[in-house]
């Protein structure tokens, strides 16, 4: 056949379906377009099953009837764009073509400018027309995350990175129990008959016309892949970039019986006759087979699909180590080659607990052939540091820990992913390896003590001015304490607290940190480059500077961190040019913005007082206590 493509693709006139059930004694085609009535498939080469069928449109709904050697039944196309709302689960047609895209523009910005926000949907954000939080009665949607961009924008971030969005059959999910690979979750999405879709509706083309673009029209958002498409679509147009966290290590749980388990209707009883798995289990679910060049290819053309189709920046892949230890250091190579062949600019992250070199090597080189990989060190280091600083000035603080993490680990800075806080370590029902919120473990007992708000701001302001592409979880900005959840059982008590952003002051503060600090390094070209040394190594008092520059061209800046409750004055302090530096960030005023207390240098200080940790000029600096501060020639460039 002409078209090669597996799914439902609309031309004109109709409908080609495609599908792959190389076991099967047969396969027809069920669907509105036939009054439910079998329409036959011809068997292709290579398992393959398609067909032409003529008067196909958008919106049609279909199931294939799979008739194998094990049993025979329903089965939902392994490639639908979308599962219907409805009882019955239903594939639908949908044409991507159809979506007016706004981002023409945009442009995936370099790895160095990304500052990752990562969020999960169904539980971010969700408020009614008088502005009750409705997380309580109902899964958050794309509509809802929507309304939330213009916060987003104005935090700072550079790129939102979604938990799994890919349907899954469980209520309510963290999203790695994946069974339907090109369809969004129908519950991220509303009816066209709800009014909160009326809402959504509105408040997507008040951000477009606030920015002079055509509003959507009646129509054009009616399902969950278009309401999908205006979410990535309108965060470009905000300047935000988009990655999608994706499951290639394995799927399910519950697969179903109309899934992609078992899809040729194989007999029971060995998963390595499953077709797509084997039966290597991982997290609830089974394995790909990726000794099999189909399951390999289906996994790189869904890769393709969201970049094609839904315009994304790039993937975070989940749990590597797990393809590597399954047999899938081939699959990987295929997939980065081809992602970076289809799209260059795509950032390609892996989580590797392994040889981490290895998988940001390139393939030419023997390696993997990512970009980046999520890098746990500065986590466990900065947290281990602030569960002994718990213990009060006398207490032992391994800093030279935090210091050693602090370094680029695989050449350019941009190779690793820092963060403090993330979707596995802080939600409440993991049973692994669950640590508290920043803001609980640097309080103690009181997360809204002066203790927890300082500790949290030494914390984050490390993890903004420091080597790599940083990542902040949802709720992290706002000093949230609360673990968070996913879960049926634990959700309703570990909601965001949105509502303290009217009413805590503490919240409201570390907000405004925050967002300063990632417009800090978004102006500082320093601090996203690859120019890093600690000059002032840290002893019992708790201090330490680095030094961050552009190779070449020098726009230094200097950042001082001290996690001793006492302040320092006079404290001398390294830099590398004599002269004016201006003081253009200190975390203290922050504390009761603006603290009438606050310590620090006045707004500038001078270098002038002969070489000292082994640079060129030194100054001496007032150091408030838990804090960081940060010194440039220059104010930064506009952006």
């Amino acid at each position: 056949m002409e078209n090669s493509k597996q799914g439902a693709t609309l031309h004109d006139g109709g409908a080609t379906f495609r599908t792959w059930a190389p076991a099967a004694q047969n396969v027809v085609l069920r669907g509105t377009f036939s009054s439910w009535n079998d329409i036959q498939l011809d068997r292709i080469e290579d398992g393959y099953w398609a067909k032409f069928v003529p008067g196909v449109r958008d919106g049609d709904e279909y199931k294939f009837m799979v008739t194998g050697t094990g049993s025979s039944g329903f089965k939902h196309d392994s490639h639908a764009r979308s599962i219907d709302r409805g009882g019955a689960r239903n594939c639908s047609v949908t044409n991507p073509s159809s979506f007016p895209w706004h981002d023409k523009g945009w442009r995936t910005p370099p790895y160095e400018h990304f500052i990752i926000y990562q969020l999960h949907v169904g539980a971010f954000f969700a408020t009614d027309d008088d502005g009750q939080d409705v997380r309580t009665v109902r899964v958050a949607t794309f509509l809802d995350v929507i309304e939330k961009i213009p916060y987003l924008a104005d935090l700072g971030i550079t790129a939102v990175q979604l938990l799994p969005i890919q349907e899954f059959r469980t209520s309510r999910s963290l999203g790695y129990n994946g069974t339907n690979y090109f369809a969004p979750e129908v519950d991220y999405s509303f009816s066209p008959g709800d009014a909160s879709f009326v809402r959504g509706f509105n408040a997507a083309n008040k951000l477009l016309t606030d920015r002079g673009f055509a509003p959507y029209e009646a129509g054009q958002l009616n399902c969950q892949t278009k309401q999908l498409m205006a979410l990535i679509d309108l965060l470009h147009v905000h300047g935000i970039s988009v990655l999608f966290d994706v499951v290639y290590n394995h799927a399910g749980g519950d697969f179903g019986d109309e899934g992609i388990y078992f899809y040729d209707r194989q007999p029971f009883g060995d998963h390595n006759r499953s077709l797509y798995f084997t039966d290597r289990e991982w997290a609830g679910g089974l394995g790909f087979a990726y000794w099999n060049d189909v399951v390999r290819q289906f996994l790189i053309d869904n890769a393709r699909f969201f970049i094609d189709e839904y315009h994304v920046d790039g993937f975070r892949y989940d749990e590597v180590t797990v393809i590597d230890h399954f047999g899938g250091w081939r699959f990987l190579r295929d997939l980065t080659d081809t992602v970076r062949y289809h799209k260059p600019d795509a950032l390609q992250i892996a989580e590797y607990w392994a040889d981490q070199s290895a998988v940001v090597r390139s393939t030419e080189h023997g390696g993997a052939g990512f970009d980046s990989v999520v890098d746990s060190g500065l986590r466990g280091a900065v947290r281990n540091a602030l569960k002994q600083a718990a213990g009060g000035n006398d207490a032992y603080v391994d800093l030279n820990a935090v210091v050693n993490e602090l370094y680029p680990k695989h050449g350019e800075a941009w190779r690793h992913v820092p963060h403090l806080e993330n979707h596995d370590i802080v939600r409440v029902n993991n049973t692994n390896d669950r640590d508290p919120r920043i803001a609980a473990l640097a309080g103690g007992e009181n997360a809204r003590s002066w203790y927890a708000r300082s500790r949290s701001r030494w914390a984050t302001g490390l993890l903004l001015t420091s080597p790599g592409i940083p990542m902040l979880f949802m709720g992290q900005e706002m000093l949230e304490d609360k673990y968070w959840s996913d879960s049926p059982d634990h959700y309703l008590e570990f909601l965001i607290y949105w509502q303290g952003l009217e009413r805590d002051k503490a919240m409201q503060d570390q907000l405004r940190f925050v967002r300063e600090l990632c417009w800090l390094r978004r102006r500082h070209p320093a601090l996203r480059s690859n120019g890093f040394d600690v000059h002032h190594r840290p002893d019992s008092n708790r201090v330490f500077a680095f030094h961050r520059w552009v190779e070449g061209v020098g726009r230094n800046v200097v950042v001082v961190a001290n996690l001793n409750e006492s302040s320092f004055s006079s404290y001398q302090i390294g830099f590398p040019l004599d002269g004016n530096w201006i003081e253009v960030l200190n975390s203290d005023i922050y504390d009761h913005w603006v603290n009438p207390n606050s310590i620090g240098n006045g707004g500038s200080i001078v270098a002038n007082s002969g070489p000292f940790d082994g640079l060129s000029a030194s100054a001496h600096i007032t150091i408030p206590g838990n804090s960081i501060l940060a010194f440039s020639r220059d104010r930064g460039d506009q952006v």
